[in-house]
């Protein structure tokens, strides 16, 4: 079994900033309220970030670096977060509706009653990935998951979208 994904580290919040207009380039910052819908930083670096209660649908992120980012309570349905660099990121309770990992690579991320329908993982790279108490219906990529954790009640609520993924048919009960 994969090990537990580490802990991000927090943001060092010494002294009073003003809050960011963007998240092109963020370093030890706490964000919240913040409206960042449909705004594009691909290639930007948040670290050491707290995102809370933001909206960031339709976000552009691709190629971007994250390290030690907590999400708690956002709305990123549809964000492109294709060919990103994910460390030590935690997603609480988020709306990710047919977000865009594909070709991330996700190392020390934890996807926590998150909503992720619709969501693409095609051809992510995942290191001590841990996904609990989320929705995963119609998940693209499901196979860029392997070696993933998860709750055993959760493993069975998605057993259908695993069977589908590997190609195996259930039988109607006799």
């Amino acid at each position: 079994m994969s090990d537990a994904p580490r802990t991000p580290y927090p943001p060092d919040l010494g002294e009073e900033r003003p809050e960011p207009e963007s998240l092109h380039d963020v370093v030890d910052a706490r964000i919240e309220h913040a409206d960042f819908s449909n705004s594009r930083a691909p290639g930007s670096s948040l670290r050491r970030v707290e995102l809370h209660l933001c909206r960031l649908t339709g976000i552009e992120l691709a190629e971007s670096t994250w390290s030690d980012v907590v999400l708690t309570e956002c709305r990123a349905d549809y964000a492109g977060l294709r060919l990103a660099k994910l460390e030590r990121v935690v997603f609480h309770d988020c709306r990710l509706d047919e977000a865009d990992f594909g070709g991330a690579t996700l190392t020390d991320v934890a996807f926590e009653r998150c909503e992720l329908r619709r969501a693409s993982f095609a051809a992510a790279r995942i290191e001590r990935l841990q996904l609990s108490g989320c929705d995963l219906t119609e998940l693209v990529g499901v196979e860029a998951l392997r070696g993933a954790r998860m709750p055993w009640n959760d493993l069975l609520q998605n057993a259908p979208l695993f069977a589908r993924a590997l190609g195996i048919h259930a039988l109607p009960d006799e």
